[in-house]
């Protein structure tokens, strides 16, 4: 039960001893506590403002990332549009060459028949002129072989002339 009630001196020298430790523990230790406590409160602060800095720049660089990228969406969207109205250009451009180029060897190509034909039905009237001129002439020897013949040929002659 001595430890229940402590007696007067006992509980003197506790105490004594207990100011000392709280003493010694201000004059050398508590300081330092504080200091490191001090230390430490600061680096975490100057860690979380580090923190929300490194976040602010992260979601700004994500920003300016995703601002990038729609421009290069445009820029690509752009550059297609371009490409598909120089390669309809292109296309059509070609297209009327070709047509032009087509008509134009069409155009020749019948210059070319008109004149074959021409040149041909000359020749064939050449030729229906030259024989029809050989058979003349055989004819008419033939005829002017015999008097009688001659003169009917002048009678007929002169009747299809009055008859005209």
């Amino acid at each position: 039960m001595e430890l229940l009630t402590p007696s007067i001196g006992l509980l003197f020298w506790m105490s004594l001893a207990f100011i000392i430790v709280l003493v010694l523990l201000k004059k050398f230790a508590w300081s330092g506590i504080l200091k490191a406590l001090k230390d430490r409160e600061d680096f975490i602060e100057r860690s979380l403002k580090s923190a929300e800095e490194a976040k602010a720049q992260m979601s700004e660089l994500k920003a300016d990332n995703e601002k990038l990228l729609a421009e290069a969406r445009l820029e690509r969207e752009q550059i297609l549009k371009e490409a598909k109205e120089m390669k309809e250009k292109i296309l059509a451009d070609a297209k009327l060459t070709a047509s032009e180029e087509g008509n134009r060897l069409i155009s020749t190509a019948r210059g070319e028949i008109e004149k074959e034909k021409n040149q041909a039905l000359s020749e064939i009237k050449k030729q229906v002129g030259e024989i029809s001129l050989e058979i003349a002439e055989r004819v008419i020897r033939k005829e002017l072989s015999d008097k009688g013949a001659q003169e009917a040929l002048v009678a007929e002659h002169l009747k299809q002339a009055q008859s005209n």
